[in-house]
């Protein structure tokens, strides 16, 4: 079914105006009733806020450098915010399994009281500590993979205590490769051009391929921990076998495009990009992210490289707007207070943490292109959505120079054009006063505006389901596989 007929928005899922048939919708994996949830019913219910460490410091790793995270965590005021994984990626093992138990050994220089040690000093904090592994033989740096051994290694992490597993998705054996292939960075939203694989044909169920199932072997390895485990289940396939598609019913959050690097735009190389084609592609995907399960953007780069300030409130605040998790990746111990203040906006953490709107912010215009454009350096430029706050508009300026915006209330959805609203600026947390018809502002390049409508008196101005974009209603039927 096309996206432009149905679509998932607050755990329900809703046909499109424009369709004059009854569709019926027997399972977008995105519905909250099919998703996953783990043991204690919270774990996974709302993205994952925490720290990881590889953007900060790829294989440079040690025991100190995650306990100085994590005491800097507190010290910043980043857990009180919400942040609480401490998440140790590749790198933390010796090269060989024990011979014996065939179990992975922790590398007694990086880690001396091994990950259990470590684990309770994080634990010992109020944190909760993270682990790396990878659904094939070997990690991507070359570390014990886990793809054989999912019993062994799930039973390991929780007698370690470990709360969150990323799983990574290098070195597959080429009797797990699937038949067909699907890479995100081929898709262009009209067509895609799967170079050096073949294509799945029209209504293949990715849920069937063979990275399905070998990420679903970890799942029922995590899930035989115990009667079901609640570590955190992260899955990094990179988007690839239209993860988005099957996901939910694995884990609790999936990545959806290669790796990110510190700037605005392009690819530096060949497995990494910039902000602006990683929110063109999850934009797209909006439909499969809800309460139990989150389209992963990657990880953060705020801190890093040599974003400005307003290039770093657009990540943050989209990705936030999105619903992706937000795992910090700089070395906490040398981030500017301007940073930290970013990180720790409580009115975009609410957003994105809200327990009673588990939708995205969604696309309701583009802006620079015309609706429905696939571009990577200029994607859609206004989102709306709601919290039990109110409702919300995240507008960004993908121009290199200031421009002027608005926010015009015929066109966001759960706002009547002919009423007035109070709207608030969620950055710096002012009421910038009350407006008819629309609030219009001057925006810096690159920058992202968060704004919040209430009635006067903060009133939310329309606590039901929100209606759909009518962006939605016209979408254009030209996905590669319209059959989900």
């Amino acid at each position: 079914m096309d996206f432009g007929e149905i679509a998932e928005y607050n755990g329900k899922i809703q046909s499109s105006a424009m369709t004059k048939l009854q569709i019926l919708v027997t399972a977008l994996l995105a519905a909250s009733s099919s998703a996953l949830v783990t043991k204690d019913g919270k774990t996974g219910k709302l993205p994952a806020l925490g720290f990881n460490s590889w953007n900060a410091f790829h294989c440079d790793i040690h025991e100190d450098k995650f306990l100085v995270a994590a005491q800097k965590m507190i010290d910043l005021g980043l857990k009180d915010a919400g942040y609480e994984y401490v998440n140790i990626d590749d790198c933390w093992s010796l090269h060989e399994r024990d011979n014996k138990t065939q179990r992975i050994i922790p590398d007694p220089e990086r880690f001396p009281e091994g990950i259990s040690g470590t684990a309770k000093k994080i634990h010992d904090l109020g944190l909760k500590l993270g682990i790396y592994s990878d659904a094939g033989s070997l990690t991507c740096a070359g570390y014990p993979g886990s793809l054989g051994y999912e019993d062994i290694d799930a039973q390991t992490w929780e007698e370690w205590g470990v709360d969150y597993l990323k799983y990574d998705n290098c070195n597959v054996p080429d009797s797990w490769k699937d038949q067909y292939q699907y890479n995100p960075e081929y898709w262009y939203g009209d067509h895609e051009n799967q170079e050096g694989g073949t294509p799945a044909p029209a209504g293949y169920d990715w849920a069937t391929s063979a990275t399905a199932e070998r990420y679903n072997r970890m799942r029922d390895a995590l899930n035989r921990r115990d009667q079901g485990s609640s570590i955190l289940y992260s899955l990094c396939n990179w988007g690839q076998s239209h993860v988005e598609r099957w996901a939910n019913n694995t884990g609790q959050s999936w990545r959806m495009w290669g790796d990110i690097a510190p700037q605005w735009e392009g690819r530096p190389v060949s497995w990494a990009w910039g902000f602006m084609p990683i929110l063109n592609h999850g934009l797209f995907h909006l439909q499969y992210n809800g309460f139990w399960g989150h389209n992963d953007l990657d990880m953060l780069e705020v801190g890093n490289g040599n974003i400005t300030t307003e290039e770093t409130r657009s990540h943050f605040g989209l990705w936030a707007a999105l619903k992706s998790p937000l795992l910090i990746g700089t070395p906490l111990d040398q981030i500017t207070p301007t940073d930290v203040a970013i990180l720790k906006n409580w009115e975009i953490l609410a957003f994105n943490q809200d327990d009673v709107y588990g939708a995205p912010a969604l696309p309701y215009k583009w802006g620079v292109n015309p609706d429905w454009t696939w571009n990577q350096t200029h994607p859609a430029e206004y989102y709306s959505g709601a919290s039990k706050r109110g409702i919300h508009a995240f507008i960004l300026n993908t121009l290199n120079e200031t421009v002027t915006k608005a926010a015009v209330f015929s066109e966001i959805p759960g706002l009547n054009p002919k009423k007035a609203y109070e709207v608030s600026d969620m950055w710096t947390h002012k009421k910038l006063g009350v407006f008819k018809k629309k609030y219009q502002f001057k925006l810096k390049a690159h920058d992202t505006a968060a704004l919040l409508f209430t009635e006067k008196g903060g009133k939310h101005p329309h606590p039901e389901e929100l209606p759909l974009p009518e962006v939605y209603q016209k979408k254009p039927k030209r996905w590669v596989q319209a059959q989900i």
